[in-house]
C-alpha cells in the first residue's frame, strides 16, 4: 500500500497523533513533549494469546515504567469498545489506544497488511519527540519488558 510510510527508526521525529483510549479519552502524543518519555507498545490484536500474555506483563511491570518516568500505551487497530472489555477482563493498568483507521501504524511504517493490523513493535519516544528506541518483532513473539526498561534507563 502506497500510504504506508517507511518503518520508523531511531532519530526520527515521532509522527504526532491523537487516538482514543479504552475510556474514549483522547491521547495526543505531543502533549508529553518536554514532560516524559513515551513507550508505544504496538500489538496486532486484542484477545489473541501472545498479546494477552504480553499486555499482562506490561501491566505487572507498570510500576517500573512509572519509576522510569515513562508513559506506557498499548496500540492496536481494535475499537475502544474491544479495548475496554479486554482491559477490564485482564485488569490492565496501562491505557490502550485505538488506531481503528490504521493511521498511526501506517505513519510509523508498522502496518501488517496480511492481517490488516499493526506489527508487534515497541517504539520509545523521548521527551524531545524523537524516536530513541525501535524494536519490531515476529508477530507471534512477545516483547521483553527488560529490554524496554533498559532502553528507558539510558534516557535522562
Amino acid at each position: 500500500m502506497s500510504d504506508v510510510a517507511a518503518e520508523i527508526k531511531v532519530g526520527d521525529t515521532a509522527p504526532d497523533f491523537t487516538l482514543k483510549d479504552q475510556d474514549q479519552k483522547d491521547v495526543k502524543l505531543s502533549d508529553y513533549r518536554g514532560k516524559s518519555n513515551v513507550v508505544l507498545a504496538f500489538y496486532p490484536l486484542d484477545w489473541s494469546p501472545v498479546c494477552q500474555g504480553e499486555n499482562k506483563c506490561l501491566t505487572d511491570d507498570f510500576p517500573k515504567f512509572q519509576s522510569a518516568h515513562a508513559e506506557l500505551f498499548g496500540i492496536s487497530c481494535d475499537s475502544f469498545f474491544s479495548h475496554k472489555a479486554w482491559a477490564d477482563s485482564l485488569d490492565l493498568k496501562h491505557r490502550l489506544l485505538s488506531d481503528f483507521n490504521r493511521e498511526v501504524v501506517k505513519k510509523y511504517g508498522l502496518y501488517f497488511e496480511p492481517l490488516n493490523c499493526g506489527k508487534r513493535a515497541t517504539v520509545i519516544v523521548d521527551k524531545n519527540g524523537k524516536v530513541a528506541y525501535v524494536k519490531v518483532q515476529e508477530i507471534k513473539v512477545a516483547r521483553e519488558d527488560k529490554d524496554i526498561l533498559a532502553a528507558l534507563a539510558k534516557l535522562s
